[in-house]
Formats: C-alpha cells, structure tokens, sequence
C-alpha cells in the first residue's frame, strides 16, 4: 500500500535522511536497534514504509540527535496522517495537483512561473469559470462552481493574516494577451493582478515578447516553494513542474538549484514591479 506523500512526511523523511548521512550509522545497524529487517529501514526512508512514532525515537536517538530535535521529529511522526481534505468540492484537484496545494499552505516562500494562463492564485472568480468551459483532453468535466470555490480557497494564503508568504510571479506576456472569457472577463483579470501587486507580500513582473534578454526555457511553467522545518528542523525547498497529465515534485538539491538559477534568469529578462504594473496596465487598456 502506497504510502501518502504529505508535508509532515516530507520533513520527516528529509530531516532523517540527513542525521543518517551524518552519522555514518548503517541500514543494517538501524535495523537492528529497531528489530527489524533492513529492508523495512530503506523503505522508512524512501517514504514507502509509514514510521511511528517510537521507530521515530530510536532512529533519531541511533543518529545522535539532540533531545530537541528528537521532539519536533517524533511529534511530526505523529503528524504523519494530516493531510487536506479532499473530499466534497476540493475533489476537483488531480492527485499530482494536491501536494501543491498543501506545500503552499506551509510555505514561507513561493516563486511562480506562468507562461501561457494567469496563475491560479491570482485567478479572478470569471477568469476560473471561462477557464473550466474549455474541453478536458481527458473526457472529464468540472463543476465551475467547485473550481471557483477551491481557487478561491487556495488564495487565502495571500492575504491571510498569519504570517503569509512572501509571493513572487514571473507572466510571460502571453498569459496576459490571451484571453479567457472575454474582453471583460481579461480587463478585470488585468485589474486583479494590479490590484495584489501593491500588497506587500507580493512581487510581480511581465516578461514581454520582446524582452532586451531573451532567456531559454521561458516557456516552462513551474514554482519554487520553501517550507521552513518546525523548530530546530530543517527547511525543504521544491521545485513543482507541470507537466501535461502529471506534476514534479523535485527535491534534489542540484535540481531544485537549477531552477533557482532559471528563476534568477527570468527575473532579470523580466521587466522590474514598476515598470511591469504599466505594461498590465497598457494591456487591461487594451481591452476596453
């Protein structure tokens, strides 16, 4: 049985698997001070086998962690379980979708690339509806009143007033210019990201066409997201890639990196807050 992928594990699988590279401690040392096989001991870290809490307690113990640090970790084993409901309207969400949304929820830092469609945390409630009257590849339907519902859930964080994150976007101009909806329905898209982008928390920039840096890759769409660890833990960065029928959840350093790199990139191609809320603002004229 597959085990489910949720914030809580992640921590615990990253924070495990560093103590464990650090203390020089084997799989089959592990599995004897737990008495178990070894191979229960690579699937506890590979995230294929579920960790209690007391197999919590002896590995991080086995690893020389500090008795602080075997806390946090031991109360994130209990924690394993605490994922977003699914159910009822917020069952529109793909499954590779929902990791997504549970990462920004924990966030502190989220960068976003969008190439082609406003991000749908900027996504006004018009814009979602005209976007779920488009034919599904996949012969499914969605309910554009759940999806309006869920998009409008998911943009709390933006505002909320517990320590929200700090939001970073990068449009092509071609998110901008095409449109969804009608020319009303784009005016007062355009209106909306002008609007969030005097909140404080947020950074946005329009790459246009005819960027003086041009920069490979600038068709990707793709975030980067940095949930800081409870405690003394430490943080997790992810790179999140869309992909046509799946996402990528990339965790690897030199990988995530890679993106960091790209996102730097675009962001000096990318004209600066300033000068991008005047060319949307251009572009909402445009469509009166």
């Amino acid at each position: 049985m597959a085990i489910t992928q949720t914030v809580p594990l992640l921590m615990l699988l990253n924070e495990l698997g560093r103590l464990r590279q650090a203390s020089g401690v084997s799989a089959e040392r592990a599995a004897a001070e737990l008495g178990c096989r070894v191979s229960k001991i690579s699937r506890i870290h590979l995230g294929q086998s579920k960790v209690s809490p007391g197999d919590t307690k002896l590995l991080a113990e086995l690893y020389g962690t500090s008795p602080e640090l075997t806390t946090v970790l031991v109360e994130l084993a209990r924690n394993l379980g605490l994922k977003g409901d699914w159910t009822g309207y917020r069952g529109v969400y793909r499954e590779s979708f929902r990791m997504l949304v549970d990462l920004e929820q924990a966030s502190s830092r989220i960068h976003v690339v969008q190439s082609e469609i406003v991000p749908g945390l900027l996504q006004t409630e018009n814009y979602v509806r005209a976007l779920t009257k488009a034919p599904s590849p996949f012969g499914t339907s969605l309910n554009a009143d759940d999806v309006a519902r869920t998009r409008h859930e998911r943009q709390k964080i933006i505002t909320r007033d517990d320590d929200p994150p700090m939001l970073s976007f990068i449009l092509s101009e071609s998110a901008l210019r095409r449109e969804y909806g009608g020319r009303d329905v784009m005016r007062e898209q355009m209106q909306r990201l002008l609007d969030i982008a005097q909140l404080s928390n947020v950074q946005l920039q329009a790459l246009p066409f005819a960027s003086t840096s041009p920069v490979a890759y600038a068709s990707l769409n793709f975030a980067l997201l940095h949930v800081p660890g409870p405690g003394i833990a430490s943080p997790l960065d992810f790179a999140y890639v869309e992909q046509f029928d799946d996402a990528r959840y990339l965790d690897d350093h030199e990988r995530v990196d890679a993106y960091e790199r790209l996102w730097s990139y675009l962001q000096a191609a990318a004209l600066n807050p300033v000068e991008s809320a005047d060319f949307i603002a251009g572009v909402a004229a445009g469509y009166t």
